[in-house]
């Protein structure tokens, strides 16, 4: 069952859009240099704050372009001063680039093989301005489908995860031969332990709208309309041999509670809490999918 679900994910059409960075991280004054693919890419911000992303090699003599200043939305190559924008030049192209306001997404139509897609393929999120947003970013040595396989098996949570999870039963799974569709979901009814016996009862749908992401929703609860993204960004091949793929999750808290308004004017505090979280849940599910790559590759 948890195959049939991981292939047709992969099967899903994802436009070559790959989740790059997170939004927060990505300043006006510095760019970021990131791996997709075993392609070496820059990501950086213009004068009007938009997101571009481009190779990460000066068409001059190859230097870093991630250790280049951004100067009027410009990147400054650190080793001879050439000016790089969005435009491009000769050598050099950026490739389209998606801010949604939480992630930084980039095409690579080479990459991924896909007839392209203007904008990546977004699930439906609660409102920005209302949420409480964290993200966690791990590395693990395995393959984006085993990320994607972790997150199709809700039984592992009550025994993995017992120290967040209580009560975990699953009410309805997709049959082997379902079609994608709304009913290609994973139920789940689920306590998340707050402290010792105390826990927030919840029903939760896990789904898949795109090959590398998994979206968890709240449907049931006080947090209904939570979701948390789970994306898998493929990076290359580690000088091990093995497969590097980077796991970027979006948390983003939401409730129609009255007192949940007080939790967003703590957002300073808990964000470190709620990546604390998801940093211990995911140390233990790259344990799983580093393992269930491995046997694959036996």
């Amino acid at each position: 069952m948890i195959d049939a679900a991981v292939g047709r994910a992969l099967a899903r059409p994802s436009g070559n859009w790959y989740v790059l960075a997170t939004s927060a991280e990505l300043g006006s004054r510095r760019p970021l240099g990131r791996t997709v693919g075993g392609i070496e890419l820059v990501v950086w911000r213009d004068e009007r704050e938009i997101a571009h992303a481009g190779p990460g090699a000066c068409p001059h003599l190859g230097a870093p372009l991630c250790r280049s200043r951004v100067v009027q939305g410009h990147l400054m190559c650190h080793w001879h001063g050439m000016r790089l924008d969005a435009m491009g030049r000769p050598g050099w192209h950026p490739f389209p680039t998606y801010d949604d306001g939480v992630l930084v997404w980039v095409r690579l139509d080479e990459l991924g093989g896909e007839p392209p897609l203007p904008e990546p393929v977004l699930a439906p999120r609660p409102p920005s301005l209302t949420s409480l947003v964290s993200v966690l970013t791990m590395i693990g040595r395995c393959e984006p489908a085993d990320i994607v396989a972790n997150r199709f098996d809700p039984w592992h949570g009550s025994w993995l995860h017992s120290y967040f999870f209580a009560n975990l039963q699953v009410l309805s799974t997709p049959s082997v031969t379902a079609d994608t569709g709304e009913t290609d979901r994973f139920l789940v009814e689920v306590s998340f332990r707050v402290a010792g016996p105390l826990g927030v009862p919840a029903v939760a749908e896990f789904s898949s709208p795109e090959p590398r992401t998994v979206l968890m929703r709240i449907v049931e609860g006080a947090a209904t309309g939570s979701v948390v993204e789970t994306h898998a960004t493929p990076i290359g091949t580690g000088r091990d041999g093995t497969a590097r793929t980077a796991v970027i999750e979006a948390s983003m808290a939401y409730s129609e509670q009255p007192g949940f308004s007080v939790a967003r004017a703590a957002a300073p505090v808990l964000r470190p809490l709620i990546r604390a979280a998801a940093a211990r849940l995911w140390r233990d599910d790259l344990d799983y999918a580093e393992r269930r790559y491995r046997l694959r590759g036996r």
